[in-house]
């Protein structure tokens, strides 16, 4: 495997133990990244790690320190930070599990692959990752890594498992302080089933590859042409004359069933509109 494991280590459930790898299972995306520049100069801004009454500083001269009081700080070595002896730095045991759906959406972090270190770890793991399959559940427990120690589920993934980590409860707000104040009303049944109907109308298999980042895209496209501009100001017309997605629907059920009557052709494909024999057709919807 190509890829350099993140975390090695073994999972550990009761007396059986699992040599595992673990490797990140996302990646960054196309982005634009930005310097700041001095305009008179066209030189890039750069920055200094200073102490005050010293000035620069160079690198090997830094260590971490707490503040344990104003001004007042415990400096700590990276190897003594290393050293600091916690089980789970190697060793991910599997202590509950729980359905997938009792995890809120909330708590999840990030995705790992997780497969067995060597052939000897094959059987065990396959074995591990069939019995989650089989019970439906997903496996918890605690992993350090990168100088943290996350609460992690573990669930069956192919021929592998994924490891997901999650968020502590000190970590993620209360939805009620943001909820409280939208009414627990019944809705309307007719505006309910016209929704229902818009939302069967777009129903379709999720394919990731649909989407793209398009404000990268315009980033882009905006830098070319400021390039060519050779340094001339351009602002886009915010005014093109679309009807804004933004703006109040003061009467919901003619807008819903504005959306209902709206043809697919136009969305799909704005070409094959055109002809004048598809007017049946636009009848029938």
């Amino acid at each position: 495997m190509a890829a350099r494991a993140y975390w090695q280590g073994q999972i550990r459930l009761a007396l059986v133990s699992i040599p595992v790898e673990i490797y990140t299972a996302t990646k960054s995306g196309a982005q634009i990244s930005f310097h700041q520049i001095h305009e008179p100069s066209g030189k890039r801004i750069k920055y200094e790690k200073v102490a005050p009454g010293v000035g620069a500083v160079e690198p090997e001269e830094i260590v971490k320190g707490f503040e344990v009081e104003k001004g007042e700080y415990v400096l700590l070595e990276q190897d003594e930070i290393d050293a600091v002896k916690l089980e789970s730095k190697k060793t991910l045991e599997l202590t509950q599990f729980v359905d997938a759906d009792e995890i809120d959406v909330l708590y999840y972090e990030r995705p790992y692959f997780v497969v067995p270190a060597d052939d000897l770890a094959e059987e065990a793991f396959i074995v591990l990752r069939e019995a989650l399959r089989r019970t439906r559940k997903v496996g918890l427990g605690q992993l350090a890594m990168r100088g943290r120690e996350y609460v992690v589920s573990l669930k069956p993934c192919g021929r592998g498992m994924v490891l997901e980590t999650l968020r502590y409860a000190d970590e993620v707000n209360k939805a009620q302080g943001y909820f409280r104040d939208i009414p627990d009303d019944a809705p309307d049944p007719e505006l309910l089933g016209l929704a229902e109907s818009l939302i069967e109308k777009k129903v379709a298999a999720f394919d990731p590859k649909k989407f793209h980042d398009r404000y990268v895209d315009a980033l882009r496209d905006l830098i070319a042409r400021k390039q060519k501009a050779k340094g001339r100001k351009i602002i886009e017309d915010a005014g093109d004359g679309k009807e804004s997605s933004g703006s109040n629907v003061v009467d919901l059920m003619a807008a819903l069933k504005k959306s209902l009557e709206k043809p697919e052709a136009k969305t799909r494909a704005p070409a094959k509109a055109k002809p004048a024999a598809k007017a049946p057709a636009k009848k029938r919807a």
